[in-house]
């Protein structure tokens, strides 16, 4: 016979065992394959870090029909107001216009908003002093705002740093609710009440988003 000179291959005995072994290890290599889809982490390419060094919070009385404003300085000039919403490290987070187009979306309709509430975030450290201003922008009731205005220092761990009232009364009042200072760590190391007027920095300055009328010099601020 041909096949006793080894002209055709000869097939191995075949093993069971090691088929069964073989398909056990692919199928092991196939579920750890899956797992480590399911917990690679989630790419970060194109997210900015949303940590927060410190939160200001302003609030008012629920369903207030008064439109106030929150006006955040950093120690280099930055503000951080309705008009520039994002300052250097600042960012006002939520602009509230008190009874005038504030509203929600529940189930796919919009209804009022009860809340009365602006709030800044402070997103890095600058070494000096944060100035903390309340204007009473639209005064529809006539009658003084009592206002809660709040600064929170959250790295390392959660601190209130200044948590007091301040009084608005009418269109255009504006009051200082709290100064505080930071060193280069970010240490709050002083605190303060002393006035100082923000919107006065908008009658020379184009840099925080203030309208100037080129002909009187004059602020003019419109709300979008």
């Amino acid at each position: 016979m041909m096949d006793e000179y080894g002209l055709y291959p000869r097939e191995e005995n075949f093993d069971p065992f090691s088929v069964m072994l073989f398909k056990a290890l692919q199928i092991v290599a196939f579920f750890f394959f899956i797992a480590l889809l399911a917990i690679s982490p989630e790419s970060k390419e194109g997210k900015i870090d949303s940590k927060a060094e410190f939160i200001i919070t302003m609030d008012w009385p629920d369903n207030h029909p008064d439109d106030l404003d929150m006006f955040v300085q950093d120690p280099i000039g930055n503000i951080a107001w309705y008009r520039h919403r994002e300052a250097g490290f600042l960012t006002l987070d939520r602009d509230d216009r008190g009874g005038a187009n504030d509203f929600i979306m529940v189930n796919g309709k919009k209804i009022p908003s009860p809340i009365r509430e602006e709030i800044v975030t402070v997103r890095g450290i600058v070494a000096g002093e944060y100035t903390v201003n309340v204007s009473h922008f639209v005064a529809r009731t006539g009658q003084p705002v009592d206002v809660i205005v709040k600064v929170q220092k959250l790295n390392p761990t959660a601190q209130v740093v200044f948590d007091d009232h301040v009084t608005v009364d009418h269109t255009g009042d504006e009051k200082t609710a709290v100064r505080f200072r930071l060193d280069a760590e970010g240490k709050v190391v002083d605190v303060s009440r002393r006035p100082k007027s923000l919107l006065e920095t908008f009658r020379s300055s184009w840099r925080n988003g203030a309208d100037i009328d080129p002909n009187t010099g004059v602020r003019v601020i419109r709300r979008d």
